[in-house]
């Protein structure tokens, strides 16, 4: 069975990773494009490969949801991935999230409009491997260390903050980890916002962000016991490779599943 895939985010760093792949893999089918900037243009020309695909970049999803197609991947902006979402699944597409700055509550939503629609939603703050076993090994010293906090390092232009890596991770540890034994933010005196910002339910896990020219993309979960701490760290590359794999295995998968299901690491094993 061929999957059509629509691609919106065509000209960002994942999506011009991604055209190439999905022409060269029997089982996928580019349907669709989506870019503002290179509506009209041939989507192997918008994504920078010579290959002629023959599918017409469209301006808005909505214009590219008018050809027939099964999966939607959104690697686009914080501020057009929710709608993007949702319009996706009322057209009943099931539906790839790559793009950060979703909260619990947009999650929600997405996740409830999905079963309505009985289609699935498979969102992950990172879709590499490696950043996936990040999460998985952070989540494994949690149940040992109950302090944990959160380093979120990306560029000095990236727009929201924290990015989803380090959002998807603190909701996850705050999920596992005991109490922590550091005093919470309402007891600090000072510039209590100095501390970070506490993120997942109960207590949350603190984050911290710093947004700095030569940083591409980090995270960093470290762990802190008397007299000994413990860090856990991914560093991204300048290259958009490692997140292809990862969001190749959800294309082919979201389709199985009903709703909404977070994180890569649910699709590894």
């Amino acid at each position: 069975m061929t999957i059509k895939v629509v691609m919106a985010g065509v000209t960002g760093w994942v999506g011009k990773a991604l055209v190439p792949v999905i022409l060269a893999e029997e089982d996928l089918l580019l349907a669709g494009a989506v870019s503002r900037n290179a509506a009209g243009q041939d989507a192997g020309a918008a994504a920078g490969i010579s290959m002629t695909t023959g599918v017409t970049v469209a301006p808005s999803l909505e214009k590219a949801l008018a050809v027939p197609s099964d999966v939607v991947v959104d690697y686009t902006k914080p501020d057009v991935v929710k709608a993007n979402t949702l319009l996706a699944i009322s057209k009943g597409r099931h539906v790839v999230i790559g793009t950060s700055g979703l909260g619990a509550d947009d999650y929600a939503e997405i996740d409830n409009a999905a079963r309505a629609k009985g289609v699935g939603v498979l969102a992950a703050g990172n879709f590499s491997i490696t950043a996936t076993l990040l999460k998985r090994f952070a989540l494994m010293a949690a149940k040992y260390v109950p302090d944990v906090e959160i380093i979120d390092y990306a560029s000095a232009r990236k727009p929201d903050a924290p990015s989803g890596t380090a959002r998807e991770l603190a909701e996850r540890l705050a999920e596992v980890r005991r109490a922590a034994t550091s005093l919470p933010q309402s007891q600090v005196s000072g510039v209590p916002a100095t501390r970070g910002a506490a993120v997942g339910q109960g207590e949350g896990v603190q984050v911290h962000a710093l947004r700095m020219p030569s940083y591409i993309l980090s995270c960093e979960a470290v762990f802190g016991l008397p007299d000994e701490r413990l860090t856990i760290r991914h560093d991204a590359g300048s290259s958009a490779a490692p997140y292809v794999a990862g969001t190749l295995l959800a294309i082919r998968r979201v389709s199985s599943m009903a709703g909404l299901v977070r994180g890569l690491d649910a699709l590894m094993e």
